[in-house]
């Protein structure tokens, strides 16, 4: 296929990063910290918490290697920055990356004496992985869809930048009792508001005859071995309020969260024991006292929508359409509200991506956007914005040329795992190949063309914790181990009937599954819900029914499902199937061995 030159179908004066996230002396403070740890003169969990704080989680069982996490606000990514993360994961990483549900890039395995020149690199290029890690406001979020949804009110990507830019390094973002999580979304159906500490849905009323932005605001949800979902705190929060609001909640939260059991001290604990009305009131009157003693303004940079910066199509006529064009097309395309543009999905298998790939994928964003940028999902993807409707052939002939063409991005077929046993500590089982296991079997029988199971969505979580979100997912799977006597194997609880949108629940506890029992449940449940569904009913819709009592004709309750299911789940004992007792990823017998959690250090 042969193109036309870059030159020639794009300017030199391509959108650069607004925003310089990253600052070079922590980069070498990190040096400073890792030497005077192997003089002897720190302790290891001081330099934990330091690197926590600058974004390096400790690898499975050793803390000589990390994991970097890369924030990302607003998950959006700038070419040049993309070919960066290329260039270090195959310097100082294992030569690829990896896109977390949190919009983040991870980088694994980086040897501890290295993280530093990682930190160096990111900083040139405008990224920082500060705060990315520890007890700290986490990467702000923004839906990828942010300012090109058609039921959006207005884009919220300024006010998630804006936001993260005045918390990263802030003093009172550096100790707090936990983690804490704020996103912002697009809509009610594209985003996870109801399910972070705070969570933000744009707003416009109508106040003395004047339209007014603002929001509603969310807090207090959250995913764990203890979920919940968030309240709202008031009927409307007007955009001068934002930050105010924001300040308040972190303010309330490091006062009064619990810092002594490192199991409830997430916010969602604090709201939950104190009760919504009275935490909801503490925050109200918290607010009122930080308007009064300080003074603060969200300054926002509004992007215009891109001007069309091309006249001539960027690439020459494809002879025939590439085969498999029209199923990527129905199942990872979403058209925009403006006219003749689509989002283009790419699936990642559990979100890893190689260096090349990476590489690429900065060509194409330069190539194709006419924004000149990529977003990270909420679903370890990455969105292509402002592609031209007749360059979506051209796209997805260059993806298929890299290994990004997998379709069923915005089905059931795109799994989420969680790194599981490649890397956390707390895993128990290997999460992050099972998801891609189970994505795999998808494409092979085509389920992500089948319209019933669309909406749905699969997610798996290698411990109890969610990082894989299991409880906001249709089929969610957390890990765990059995015993045949003896002799363990790998199993997941799975749940049923999560959802994050407008209508948020979390998943019902239904049955115990082992590992490689998964596919072939996951497969059950579809054949049973295929013969008892209604007409033009998905499969989401039909598990919620069921969850509430009002199935039929058969499988009336969940009760029935479990039932359905116990012949597939049954365990054989290892003489009758040895494999059976192996994880996915191993060659070993299975142990549920783990080491010291750092997510709340």
């Amino acid at each position: 296929m042969s193109k036309t030159s870059l030159s020639q179908s794009r300017p030199d004066n391509l959108p650069r990063p607004k925003i310089q996230w990253g600052r070079l002396e922590e980069a070498e403070k990190f040096a400073e910290m890792v030497k005077l740890f192997r003089q002897g003169k720190i302790s290891r969990d001081d330099l934990r918490r330091f690197r926590l704080q600058h974004g390096a989680y400790g690898s499975r069982m050793t803390d000589d290697y990390s994991m970097i996490r890369v924030k990302i606000p607003a998950g959006e990514v700038y070419p040049e920055q993309i070919e960066k993360m290329a260039e270090l994961s195959e310097s100082f990483s294992i030569g690829s990356a990896h896109v977390s549900t949190r919009q983040n890039f991870q980088l694994h395995w980086v040897a501890l004496e290295d993280v530093s020149e990682v930190m160096r690199g990111l900083a040139e290029i405008g990224l920082t992985s500060r705060e990315a890690c520890g007890n700290s406001v986490r990467n702000v979020m923004c839906s990828p869809l942010a300012g090109v949804c058609p039921d959006e009110i207005f884009d919220p990507t300024p006010y998630a930048l804006s936001t993260a830019k005045f918390l990263l390094r802030n003093s009172m973002n550096q100790s707090l009792p936990r983690k804490f999580k704020i996103n912002y979304t697009c809509c009610e159906k594209h985003g996870m508001a109801r399910i972070v500490d705070v969570g933000l849905i744009p707003q416009r009323i109508e106040i003395n005859g004047k339209l007014q932005n603002g929001f509603k605001v969310f807090l207090g949800g959250g995913l764990g071995a203890q979920s919940f979902v968030g309240h709202q705190l008031e009927e409307f929060t007007p955009e001068e309020d934002l930050l105010y609001t924001i300040i308040a909640v972190i303010r309330v939260y490091d006062r009064m969260g619990n810092r002594e059991n490192m199991a409830r001290n997430r916010m969602r604990y604090l709201v939950n024991e104190l009760g919504w009305e009275k935490f909801q009131n503490i925050v109200l009157k918290e607010r009122t006292m930080v308007r009064l003693t300080q003074s603060v303004v969200i300054k926002l940079d509004l992007d215009k929508a891109p001007e069309v910066l091309r006249k001539i199509s960027i690439s020459s006529e494809i002879p025939s359409p590439p085969p498999g064009l029209s199923r990527w097309i129905k199942t990872n395309t979403m058209k925009q509200k403006q006219q003749g543009y689509s989002a283009a999905f790419i699936t990642l298998e559990s979100g890893d991506i190689t260096a090349s790939q990476l590489r690429a994928v900065a060509d194409m964003a330069r190539e194709f956007s006419a924004e000149g940028r990529i977003r990270t999902g909420f679903v370890q993807d990455v969105v292509f914005r402002w592609v031209r409707d007749e360059d979506l052939p051209k796209l997805y002939a260059q993806l298929l040329e890299v290994g990004l063409a997998n379709p069923g991005a915005l089905t059931m077929a795109s799994v989420v795992g969680c790194s599981g046993t490649t890397s956390c500590n707390l895993a128990l089982t290997n999460s992050h190949r099972l998801a891609k296991e189970v994505q795999r079997k998808f494409l092979e029988l085509k389920l992500d063309e089948d319209d019933d199971l669309r909406d749905s969505t699969i997610k798996i979580s290698g411990c109890p914790n969610s990082c894989g979100q299991h409880e906001i997912a249709t089929i969610g799977f957390y890990g765990g181990g059995g015993r045949v006597g003896k002799d363990m194997y790998p199993l997941y609880t799975m749940s049923l009937g999560g959802r994050a949108d407008g209508n948020s629940m979390l998943g019902l506890m239904t049955a115990k599954v082992p590992t490689k029992r998964v596919i072939p449940t996951i497969l059950k449940i579809i054949e049973i819900f295929k013969s008892e569904k209604r007409s033009g009913e998905g499969l989401d819709s039909w598990i919620h029914r069921v969850i509430e009592g009002n199935g039929g004709p058969k499988v009336k309750s969940i009760s029935d499902i479990k039932e359905l299911l116990k012949p597939v789940v049954a365990p054989p004992t290892i003489e009758q199937d040895p494999d059976f007792y192996v994880d996915y990823g191993n060659d070993g017998s299975y142990h549920a061995k783990t080491g010291r959690g750092e997510c709340a250090a």
